[in-house]
């Protein structure tokens, strides 16, 4: 399901055709990619197996934490076979393993970097310390291990990890670094597909271009979107098929893309069962024929096949609402994975009534409402600055943030540390897959939602968590503020200085 297609404003033209400094940008944009839209529908082989990314081996120290051992370093992939590419990958040529922890534990992750320059690891949609958030300001230095550690306080949910250097974010992305961690309950309802790589299967969805066969990961991250490929890995593989040996079969979307919006559907639109987003799962399935995921969200969906079908993951339509200003996507359509069903399907249990309890956040609780406007590389005006801390928050409080598009151009809108819930998309009712647990939410211009959230268990008067629009060429450009959470009588003690060499774009 997605929101109401939108035109642009005039009055947001007019604002970018007359004095923004995006204009010239987006007619460039605009005109160098006039008529070509990407289409690839019927054309795909589906002649690869899926990849499915390996668990993370673990292991528990003395402390009882899980410790896993990640290796940032550099690879060679063949994308299509006989070309190897250069690529980046975490214990591996390309991509990572998928870290898998319970609701309770502490986790220990040793991340050493093997590469060339400076990165971070940052865990995307995870609720913990800000010193061990993996942003700008923990960088991981080449020869060095960089080791976090916190206790996991959040349900069950499909997060994912990447690299967050200020600056080079898409970049670090695009070519490979990137991965699930997975977080379990005891709370999730047994009937739920569950066995991974079985009837429980990951899909990192990434766009890309080849040339001559080779990645190419210094495309420049050019236009008013961002990089936007012409081809689709999932997991890595080009071309996918996955066999399916089971009646119902959950699927673990990831927008891993670093710019490109996709709406899923099947190809002959038949309905599947929603059942989770970003933070975990939604009160009760909601059946629907598509779900739309800008670059870092996430959803969970429960597909039911027949013996023997063959049925195609594909993507088209995005609602991106930019008109003619620029290039974004939304007139691409992708043939995604191929879903092989084997001639005898193992039963699987019908999906219960209710999934989770959501309880929502009364607004009348919040102590603090702010507005935020994304424009022009921007925030309120102001590009990201290390040294400044742009707002701070109390600890167990509540507050209500408005964000809004204002610049006409596409935006998505992550939090660090909190999962936050959606009040109102202008001034309405959230449609049904914005009804549970997010970060991360997708701004079509003119597009103003309020998001409610509560910044509970850390307060560091010396570590920062970001905000920034998740289209990584914005974020690299200095579309990102940063906040503290603090105690009563707490201020900031020292400026937020990240080790990284490659600043960002001011």
């Amino acid at each position: 399901m997605t929101l109401p297609r939108r035109t642009l404003p005039r009055r947001t033209l007019l604002r970018v055709l007359g004095g923004s400094a995006l204009a010239l940008p987006a007619l460039g944009a605009a005109a160098s990619w006039a008529g070509r839209r990407v289409d690839t529908w019927g054309r795909v082989s589906f002649d690869r197996p899926l990849h499915t990314p390996p668990p993370a081996p673990s292991r528990t120290d003395r402390q009882g934490r899980r410790v896993f051992d990640l290796t940032i370093a550099e690879g060679r992939t063949e994308f299509t076979p006989g070309r190897p590419s250069p690529t980046w990958g975490i214990n591996g040529a390309h991509l990572g393993p998928t870290l898998r922890a319970a609701r309770g534990e502490t986790v220990r992750i040793n991340a050493a970097n093997t590469l060339g320059e400076a990165t971070s690891l940052h865990w995307h949609g995870m609720h913990l310390p800000a010193s061990m958030d993996g942003g700008p300001h923990q960088m991981i230095r080449p020869g060095h291990t960089w080791s976090p550690s916190w206790t996991v306080h959040q349900q069950a949910a499909t997060l994912w990890y990447h690299p967050h250097p200020h600056g080079r974010t898409a970049q670090h992305v695009y070519r490979g670094l990137a991965g699930l961690f997975l977080v379990d309950d005891d709370v999730a309802p047994p009937e739920l597909p569950h066995r991974y790589g079985i009837d429980d299967i990951p899909l990192i969805v990434q766009d890309l271009r080849l040339t001559d066969g080779l990645l190419d990961p210094d495309e420049p991250m050019a236009g008013t979107t961002g990089f936007l490929g012409d081809r689709i890995l999932v997991n890595g593989t080009l071309g996918p098929y996955l066999d399916v040996t089971t009646r119902r079969l959950r699927l673990r979307l990831l927008n891993g893309s670093t710019a490109r919006v996709f709406r899923f559907h099947l190809a002959d639109h038949r309905g599947f069962d929603l059942i989770a987003t970003d933070g975990g799962l939604l009160p009760a399935p909601h059946r629907t024929d598509r779900v739309q995921l800008a670059p870092g969200e996430r959803a969970e969906i429960v597909v039911t096949l027949v013996p023997g079908e063959r049925v195609v993951l594909r993507s088209s339509d995005p609602d991106t609402g930019a008109g003619f200003v620029q290039r974004d996507g939304g007139a691409d359509r992708f043939d995604v994975l191929q879903l092989r069903a084997a001639a005898t399907l193992t039963p699987s249990p019908r999906l219960p009534a209710r999934l989770a309890d959501v309880p929502r956040i009364p607004a009348r609780t919040a102590v603090n409402r702010r507005t935020f406007e994304l424009a022009e590389h921007t925030i309120n005006g102001r590009r990201m600055a290390p040294d400044r801390i742009d707002l701070t928050v109390l600890r167990d409080t509540t507050e209500i943030w408005e964000i809004r598009s204002g610049d006409g151009t596409l935006h998505s809108f992550h939090v660090h540390d909190v999962q936050f819930q959606v009040l109102t998309v202008d001034g309405g009712k959230p449609p049904p897959h914005l009804s549970g647990w997010k970060d991360t939410v997708l701004l079509p211009p003119g597009t103003t939602m309020r998001l409610i959230m509560r910044f509970a268990d850390y307060a560091d008067p010396k570590a920062p968590y970001m905000y920034h629009c998740h289209m990584l060429y914005h974020e690299d450009q200095g579309m990102m503020g940063q906040f503290m959470v603090l105690d009563p009588g707490q201020t900031p003690t020292a400026p937020a200085t990240p080790i990284a060499p490659h600043a960002g774009h001011h």
